[in-house]
């Protein structure tokens, strides 16, 4: 029979559009104000922080909605951001800097809702905010770490040629002073060097000293140098933390600007972003004595580190390997033992120099050293913060086989240890320390005015084309007008379920443009539609043919809409991509609720029925 569908289509359509109202509920509910803490490295919060929290916030009469400990992280929530903002710096003050504390907006929906995976859509920063910090590249240290290179390639390169030297040590403004046993292997070490570094500066001391300093071009290529390889490790990073449509950018001489428009878990990314944690093996000197080196007196190719229980341990001065050369590392359990532990991949590179040091130091003892730079409260003189190195023996293995480029760090206390270390590991180590300076939830400055306008873009539009379609296409004119709401509950209710889908300005841009071309597959329908009345049709044929043979052309038409936002979000960046996904999903499910949706509801009105006159 003509125009009826069967209950199978119908029940479709109808568990459609209400499983999309379902999921588009949570944006009615809107966020809190929220301060997260987690523990830094990994650990966990537990049932003692939960209570030191509630007691600095008794003590301070600072009121939370609610404070909740989950999977290792507490949320505090809060009424408004007064509050929140006075919570976040006292118990920032009382819990130290053993733990990460973040400002958040956390979704309010509930729990029922939430329970089945009802979240809210994610707004672009230029909507609704999100988290922007501010971030000091340490020079200093990226400086020092270059001369350190240095250091160790001009020993590596003078044994080489065998020219005897005295020492090698650090001078004024990062230069490397070269003391040699007599004055005649000064100029065989200046022809030598200049071939092999062209960037450096040759200046004699002395009869028998030889100062290497960078050329300021040097100094400020290897400051650019810093910032370019720091930005695209912390772009690593912001991957790992799964936040779409980020901005990472530098501003300045020596700072980065990292802003994460909708993010959640606010106290993960302060500590993922702003970590400099690294990992260095180094092989364990066993000639050394423990008491002695316990007291400071240790070899001169030494140094005393420690482990988690304060025992100290002398280790190689030269690194064997850094966390350079690391290309992937991930978490997971030993097997025999069950304990935590972080499997590690390196480079070619890599794998050949451990390779070839655990050849030749077969039973010999390697330790895995963990090395983070933190604030030290203080500041230097132009107001910077000063980062202080601290450094951690998590592990001494003894070396039973040789092995290359894949092998285990064990020693690790916790599961949320191992996954944070391989994420740090996996996106990379930073070339320079890098301190978050400013951290700032970011509201929307611009936003309310564009949500404001936008939405009554969106509203105008929509109104006047549904008393457009009323006024001149009647009942069917509603049927459209029931299609495009149900349409516009599907686009929000997707966009809310899709992980990487971000609204922002030019997203809004797209929802009012898909409005229109929404309703432009029903003009086409309801036009064939007429025109197969007036060739004489009888109405029940008239509503057929005018569905079927305007399926083409709507379908021609959406698909090259389609393809165009296929290559604008392929091509493009940012706003671009924003406008690509909202106008794509648009036209896509309206060719679902302009076709199949109204004409279920024409059949239900004129299917099966003798009718003489549509409402058309």
């Amino acid at each position: 029979m003509l125009n009826r569908y069967p209950l199978w289509k119908n029940l479709m359509v109808i568990i459609v559009v209400a499983i999309g109202a379902l999921y588009s509920l949570p944006n009615l509910y809107g966020e809190d104000p929220a301060v997260q803490i987690s523990g830094t490295r990994g650990q966990q919060a537990n049932t003692q922080t939960l209570a030191d929290v509630q007691k600095v916030l008794d003590e301070h009469q600072l009121k939370a909605k609610s404070i909740v400990l989950k999977d290792g992280n507490i949320l505090a929530r809060f009424n408004n951001t007064d509050t929140q903002l006075l919570a976040k710096d006292d118990i920032a003050q009382a819990l130290g800097d053993n733990y990460s504390i973040a400002l958040n907006l956390a979704p309010a929906t509930p729990k029922w809702l939430a329970d089945i995976g009802g979240t809210p859509m994610k707004w672009g920063l230029d909507l609704r905010g999100g988290v922007r910090f501010l971030m000091q590249v340490d020079m200093n240290a990226a400086l020092q770490k270059r001369q350190q290179q240095l250091e160790d390639g001009l020993r590596t390169e003078l044994r080489k040629a065998k020219l005897r030297y005295r020492s090698i040590t650090a001078g004024q403004n990062y230069s490397t002073v070269v003391t040699f046993l007599n004055a005649d292997e000064i100029s065989q070490a200046k022809h030598l060097l200049r071939k092999s570094h062209p960037d450096l500066a040759f200046t004699e001391i002395g009869d028998t000293g030889l100062s290497l300093t960078l050329s300021e071009k040097a100094l400020v290529e290897a400051r650019n140098n810093a910032i370019e390889q720091n930005l695209t490790i912390l772009r690593r990073r912001v991957q790992e933390l799964g936040v779409s449509e980020p901005v990472i950018q530098r501003q300045g001489a020596d700072r980065i600007v990292v802003e994460l428009p909708g993010i959640q878990d606010t106290a993960r990314a302060k500590e993922i972003l702003g970590a400099t944690a690294t990992l260095e093996f180094h092989l364990v000197n066993q000639n050394a004595n423990l008491d002695a080196a316990s007291r400071g007196l240790v070899p001169a190719d030494s140094e005393v580190k420690y482990d988690k229980q304060g025992r100290p341990v002398v280790l190689y001065r030269r690194a064997v390997l850094g966390g350079d050369h690391i290309t992937n590392a991930t978490a997971g359990n030993d097997h025999q033992t069950g304990q935590p532990q972080v499997s590690v991949s390196l480079d070619a590179e890599g794998g050949e120099i451990m390779s070839q040091t655990t050849k030749l130091n077969i039973d010999k003892p390697m330790a895995t050293l963990y090395v983070e730079y933190k604030d030290s409260g203080k500041k230097d003189a132009n107001g910077k913060p000063v980062l202080v190195k601290h450094e951690q023996v998590i592990n001494v293995a003894t070396i039973r086989g040789r092995f290359g480029s894949q092998f285990q760090i064990t020693g690790i206390d916790t599961p949320a240890e191992a996954q944070n270390l391989a994420v740090l590991l996996r996106s990379g180590a930073l070339t320079a320390p890098i301190q978050i300076v400013e951290e700032r939830t970011v509201g929307p400055s611009l936003g309310a005015q564009n949500v404001a306008q936008g939405l009554q873009a969106g509203i105008w539009g929509l109104a006047i084309t549904i008393l457009f379609m009323l006024v001149y296409y009647r009942l069917f004119g509603l049927f459209s007008d029931i299609a495009l709401l149900a349409n516009m509950v599907l686009l929000v209710g997707l966009m809310s379920l899709l992980p990487g889908a971000t609204l922002t300005m030019p997203g809004i841009a797209g929802i009012v443009l898909s409005v229109g071309m929404s309703v432009d597959a029903n003009v086409l329908i309801f036009e064939r539609i007429r025109e197969e009345l007036r060739n004489g049709r009888s109405v029940q044929q008239a509503i057929n043919e005018g569905y079927s043979g305007a399926f083409s052309s709507i379908f021609d038409a959406n698909l090259t809409t389609i393809l165009t936002c296929v290559v604008l979000y392929a091509i493009g960046t940012g706003p671009v991509k924003g406008f690509a996904v909202t106008l794509s999903l648009g036209v896509a499910i309206s060719m679902f609720t302009a076709i199949t949706g109204t004409r279920m509801l024409a059949n239900w009105v004129y299917g099966g029925k003798r009718v003489k006159k549509l409402s058309i």
